[in-house]
């Protein structure tokens, strides 16, 4: 069915289970190598294209009187391509307008919209993953009208940018369409920037001229596709580690709230406390409203859904599932045992150091807070497994060999063997070592 269809597509390296289809050729590892520093590759290459399409999605009248999201516009034009390669893009195209309006089809023309930037993943068959970074908007105009989407696709995570480059999509809306096509081939011809490098775009404005735009990555690329504050808005620290004990043990976990912004942001931050481990499950930030059968998904997954879907979200069926309320910063259903996953200690030390951050006053600029944020995570991590790399046995061909016991058992603390003896059984842990073991490179053990 189509819906089965858009479901498959959408995951998140559902595709992949733990000894699950190899990504595509020539397509970067799956989860970042062990030594310090190293990045998975697949979202941050510098010098690729900043985007594959520019669409528009726009809310089309059918015949029953609601409206179907339609792509309206489309960036470039692609042609000359292969038959698998079209039929590749044709599935794309036809996914992209449910995303674009997840809210399904209960709208009608308004004379006033708040803008809203929310973004997507759509992941292929072959892993490979697409990110849609989306700006609706209220087109101008006088009277009542429809919102429509800007959608920029492309396989670089880096909203801090997307978000930069939107606004000047946004503002060349209101002159005319036309005044879009130059300066987003002009962005097509540049090429994307290291860390810590900028790219400056010219681009023509009638009547106010040639225009300059910088745009500038993050240095820290880890950190580039998430912003921690909002989460920090949204949940207290108390709660955010609940939900991050049951990431950590590939739960299943359902953020709701009425503002797309607000799920996907919060969301993409969840995700990133994960950070060296990825999560390999579903994962869908947004979930459109036909897709809500996916809570009924037996396996794990990580889905945003808008409050307004609540109550059918409560009548399915879950096993082991969080319900998080954003807007209230609640637990709406919970397991029972979050408070007692985590190592104590190792739970305290990030409670202090995720309120200490919370109350910062704005002392931080976003950057630093999302740097801060991120190294009580990683401390975490270094703190429980940095020795994994000391218990892979290398043998002489070069292949290592994990001694999962050893490593467990080289831990003093019970609290913290208890709780890795769980760890080392999720799927994130074995792609992380699966990846460790082909390295041939003996990573130094943190103790």
């Amino acid at each position: 069915t189509l819906i089965g269809f858009f479901f498959f597509f959408a995951i998140f390296l559902a595709s992949e289970g733990k000894n699950g289809a190899s990504a595509a050729e020539n397509t970067p590892p799956r989860v970042p190598q062990g030594k310090q520093g190293e990045r998975s590759s697949v979202f941050y290459s510098a010098g690729q294209f900043f985007f594959e399409y520019l669409v528009v999605v726009s809310l089309k009248k059918m015949p029953d009187g609601h409206y179907e999201p339609k792509i309206t516009y489309q960036f470039p034009k692609r042609e000359n391509l292969l038959k698998g390669q079209k039929e590749e893009e044709e599935r794309l195209l036809q996914a992209i307008p449910l995303f674009c309006f997840p809210d399904g089809n209960n709208w009608a023309p308004i004379t006033e919209f708040t803008s809203e930037t929310f973004s997507f993943v759509l992941t292929n068959v072959d892993g490979s993953r697409k990110i849609g970074y989306c700006r609706r908007l209220l087109p101008s105009g006088r009277g009542v009208r429809l919102p429509e989407v800007f959608c920029i696709i492309s396989c670089l995570g880096c909203f801090g940018l997307f978000s930069k480059i939107l606004d000047e999509v946004e503002k060349r809306r209101q002159i005319s369409m036309a005044v879009i096509y130059p300066f987003m081939q002009g962005l097509r011809e540049s090429p994307f920037p290291s860390p810590g490098k900028t790219v400056t775009i010219k681009s023509f404005i009638p009547e106010s001229g040639t225009e300059l735009i910088e745009l500038t990555r993050p240095v820290d690329a880890h950190l580039e596709h998430v912003e921690f504050q909002p989460l920090l808005q949204q949940l207290s620290p108390h709660l955010i580690l609940h939900i991050f004990a049951s990431a950590m043990l590939e739960r299943r976990l359902i953020f709701l709230a009425e503002e797309l912004s607000v799920l996907s942001q919060c969301i993409h931050a969840v995700a990133a406390l994960l950070y060296p481990f990825t999560w390999a499950h579903t994962y869908i930030p947004v979930v459109p409203e036909c897709l809500l059968d996916t809570v009924c998904c037996p396996t794990p997954f990580m889905v945003g859904i808008q409050m307004r879907h609540l109550e059918r979200v409560l009548e399915q069926p879950m096993e082991e599932a969080l319900i998080v309320d954003l807007c209230e910063g609640k637990i709406i259903r919970a397991v029972g045992d979050e408070e007692e996953i985590l190592p104590g200690k190792l739970q305290n030390e990030m409670l202090l150091s995720l309120n200490r951050h919370n109350n910062n006053n704005n002392e931080h600029t976003s950057e630093q807070l999302n740097a801060l944020v991120s190294e009580a995570f990683v401390h975490f991590f270094v703190r429980l497994v940095g020795h994994y790399g000391s218990h892979i046995k290398w043998g002489r061909s070069g292949s290592g060999s994990f001694q999962e016991r050893a490593f467990c058992k080289a831990i003093a603390s019970k609290s913290c063997r208890r709780f890795l003896k769980k760890f080392v059984k999720t799927n994130m842990f074995s792609l992380f070592i699966e990846e460790a073991e082909k390295s041939r490179i003996p990573q130094e053990g943190n103790g």
